[in-house]
């Protein structure tokens, strides 16, 4: 993974927390956002943990080069002080967030699940963050104008059976595989099925995504 982050002390810190855990490798730094782009262009890694504020490039414009031009995946360092930073990340293509303050357990958990291809939805803050995300997007997209006479409104989620409209109520509710599994008396191997039908079916890059797409359409509480 690539460790990106403007303050020496804290960079190399998480470099060696990242190196105690088990098969997790830091194959390059970067002390600003366009040393980021840079370093992750070149080795292609498949985490990048990236802090927000950094000089001459921000970490949120960091994070939409790196997601829309390479396959590396991106976990943002915050302190959830700024919610429009998360926000920000969000739109720019983050697959997950990670407390400044977060224990070294956390961390390596963090890691392993952005690099699996899932999203980090933690409980409880993150839940409320991505709720108000997805809320405060879907009110600021204009709409488009309607010819006279009626028209039915497109389901987004026509295309979804019963079982896969559930699954993407409980991923919206922020619960892992497992959850997901006891909620509906189906094994974690079977929610990750359908998670991933999920994932293709509404063009969804990962969990965060799905839970966006299911507040915009009234599927989550």
């Amino acid at each position: 993974m690539v460790v990106a982050d403007d303050q020496a002390l804290v960079r190399v810190g998480l470099c060696g927390i990242v190196a105690t855990g088990d098969g997790l490798t830091v194959v390059g730094e970067a002390a600003d956002g366009l040393a980021a782009v840079d370093v992750v262009t070149r080795l292609a890694p498949d985490v990048v943990l990236m802090d927000i504020r950094m000089p001459v490039l921000d970490g949120i414009e960091a994070t939409r080069r790196i997601t829309a031009s390479t396959a590396s995946r991106v976990l943002i360092l915050t302190t959830f002080d700024l919610d429009e930073y998360v926000y920000g990340a969000l739109r720019a293509g983050a697959s997950g967030f990670l407390l400044k303050d977060a224990p070294p357990e956390d961390l390596h958990a963090a890691i392993r699940v952005i690099a699996a291809g899932d999203a980090l939805l933690a409980p409880g803050v993150t839940r409320r963050l991505i709720a108000t995300f997805a809320a405060s997007s879907a009110a600021s997209v204009d709409p488009a104008p309607v010819p006279p006479g009626p028209r039915p409104a497109p389901d987004p989620l026509g295309g979804l059976t019963d079982r896969e409209r559930q699954v993407l109520a409980l991923v919206a509710e922020g619960l892992t595989n497992a959850e997901i599994g006891l909620r509906l008396h189906i094994t974690a191997g079977t929610a990750k099925t359908h998670v991933a039908r999920l994932l293709h079916k509404l063009d969804a890059r990962d969990r965060i995504q799905l839970v966006i797409i299911a507040h915009r359409a009234g599927l989550a509480p």
